[in-house]
């Protein structure tokens, strides 16, 4: 993909760093093929360059994605005056931090035979102590995307959620994620909703093969005068919460529905959460995590 040139305004930069084994790699491609021009493996040092480049020579729609790829600590030290150098240059900057849990990261790293990139007597070891070098990176994200109980098609879901094309920009990216409190709260949530209080249609043998995106069972849900209830509060909650959220700062906002299996009321619930916010002028994109799990 070619760098596009001409005259124009400042670039959408989005910096991507994270754990090796978090997922970089595929963000990286998915990044792309939604029309980001990607960089891999560039040092820290030189990202004020990249920023002077399109200083003088952007488009509308130049959105550049800079990979942090396998520096070692002095790369990773001179992240936050490069990063600090990109906002001063009045470019739009965001951060994404791919994480995942250690035993995690170890699993991944065994299973595929490969060396961890930062060395270390055994990859626990290595894993530790890149973790506590990336911590600077970690605190400056503007989102941290837990990929641990994510497979590659499911990652690649969530990054073109999250930066897809500059039409659906909004100042805030607002995303609805379902999942089974029995398979572990998404790490990377700031607001979580507990669903289990509405009656649950897994106790219907005819409902229970389908999912909370089978009009049965939408319906099912939706028909108890509490699931409205608790929809309607939500949203006007979260309508309100947004201004705030923006005024400091925040550029993406995470709110986790839960049920005991994230396969029914949780689905079926964001789903109509996500048309209710849409009418009161707030989109919302929908990803339902533990949908397919048994």
């Amino acid at each position: 993909m070619a760098l596009r040139i001409k005259n124009g305004p400042m670039a959408e930069f989005l910096i991507v760093s994270g754990m090796s084994g978090a997922g970089r790699s595929t963000a990286s491609t998915v990044l792309e093929d939604l029309g980001w021009f990607v960089i891999d493996n560039l040092p820290p040092a030189l990202f004020g360059r990249v920023g002077e480049l399109v200083n003088t020579a952007a488009e509308e729609d130049q959105r550049i994605a800079l990979v942090l790829g396998r520096g070692g600590r002095d790369q990773i030290a001179q992240f936050p005056g490069a990063l600090d150098e990109l906002v001063q240059a009045h470019h739009e900057v965001r951060v994404l931090f791919l994480d995942a849990p250690d035993d995690v990261l170890i699993r991944r790293f065994e299973g595929t035979r490969r060396r961890h990139p930062h060395g270390g007597q055994t990859v626990e070891q290595a894993v530790s102590e890149e973790r506590t070098w990336l911590e600077p990176l970690r605190l400056r994200a503007d989102v941290v995307l837990d990929t641990g109980d994510l497979n590659a098609n499911q990652l690649k879901s969530r990054i073109r959620e999250a930066f897809a094309g500059e039409s659906e920009h909004q100042a805030i990216r607002l995303s609805l994620v379902t999942f089974g409190f029995k398979n572990g709260l998404p790490l990377d949530a700031d607001l979580v909703f507990d669903l289990r209080f509405l009656p649950n249609p897994y106790w219907d043998e005819d409902l229970r093969p389908l999912s909370g995106l089978d009009v049965q069972i939408s319906d099912w849900v939706l028909a108890h005068d509490e699931a409205m209830a608790f929809i309607d509060a939500v949203a006007a909650l979260i309508k309100q919460l947004l201004p705030g959220y923006l005024r400091e700062g925040k550029s993406y906002l995470t709110v986790a529905l839960g049920c005991t299996g994230g396969r029914h009321r949780s689905v079926s619930i964001a789903e109509k959460l996500m048309t209710t916010l849409a009418e009161l002028g707030a989109s919302a994109s929908v990803f339902h995590r533990d949908i397919d799990r048994p």
